[in-house]
């Protein structure tokens, strides 16, 4: 009797990019840490404690700013469901992003909450806390 063999037509390349061990998780994570402290609190302000990122300094620019930021975001996102986080946190992290999004848009009190609510951050700790949880970090 013939056997039978399976070939894995996805290409090496792209299925590397969804096995993570320890290491490359931790790698990603940080990768994905420091993007998110560029976006959110890369620069303080000068005679304050506050800082800011590029998520509020380019959304100062009307209109296609807040779209800019709102993609990076949702490219973090997107990393963080091929890092095999759960629907529900992937569910909550886009929600983050949309609120950030929605009410960034709104001139000045935007960009204000931008500083204040930090989504990139909020979705690195909900990223972190889960995998520390599962004991996969």
């Amino acid at each position: 009797m013939p056997r039978t063999r399976t070939i894995d037509t996805t290409p090496p390349r792209s299925r590397a990019r969804y096995m993570h061990n320890d290491f490359t998780r931790r790698a990603a994570l940080e990768r994905l840490d420091w993007l998110a402290n560029l976006m959110d609190s890369a620069v303080v302000i000068p005679g304050t404690r506050i800082t800011v990122g590029l998520d509020a300094l380019i959304g100062l620019a009307p209109g296609i700013g807040d779209t800019v930021t709102t993609l990076i975001s949702l490219w973090m996102v997107k990393e963080a469901h091929e890092l095999g986080a759960p629907r529900h946190l992937i569910a909550r992290m886009i929600g983050n992003v949309a609120l950030d999004g929605l009410v960034g848009a709104v001139p000045l009190l935007g960009d204000a909450f931008d500083v204040m609510f930090r989504a990139n951050k909020r979705n690195m700790k909900l990223l972190r806390e889960h995998f520390e949880r599962e004991g996969r970090l």
